[in-house]
């Protein structure tokens, strides 16, 4: 939570509401979580993924802003990626805010296409969503 609060493009989900994805009755989800070798208790990034079809969901990705551009986004979407071509999904969705230039760079260059929008999703400021998707391919 501390992390994703120091993220502005981040779901800013509350205690309860993390416990609430994660809690025996949810749907399935998968967390990755990256920590540097160095630090290992130390969190530097997570990716959160719905898992309850063959189209898993992203719901969140946080990188700490003050490691951003060193690769972590990346290595969370190959590996999440590579679990979910494990699990048999076929697609891999999600929403960015139309103004996070940078995440939406990173989910062009992993080979997500652009499906539609959503016009002011995002509330604090009103903004768009758009609506990406990437095929999976075992």
């Amino acid at each position: 939570m501390n992390l994703a609060q120091q993220s502005q493009t981040a779901a800013h989900w509350s205690e309860r509401e993390y416990d609430a994805l994660f809690a025996p009755e949810a749907p399935k989800r998968l967390a990755l979580v990256a920590c540097p070798q160095d630090h290992p208790g130390s969190v530097v990034g997570f990716i959160i993924a719905l898992c309850v079809s063959d189209n898993w969901e992203i719901e969140n990705v946080v990188v700490d802003p003050s490691l951003r551009q060193y690769g972590t986004g990346a290595l969370l979407l190959r590996e999440l990626l590579s679990q979910a071509k494990q699990f048999g999904a076929t697609s891999l969705l999600l929403e960015v805010r139309e103004s996070n230039v940078a995440a939406r760079v990173l989910y062009k260059k992993m080979g997500f296409s652009e499906e539609g929008r959503r016009p002011r999703y995002y509330r604090d400021p009103d903004e768009d969503a758009v609506l990406l998707r990437l095929a999976v391919t075992l």
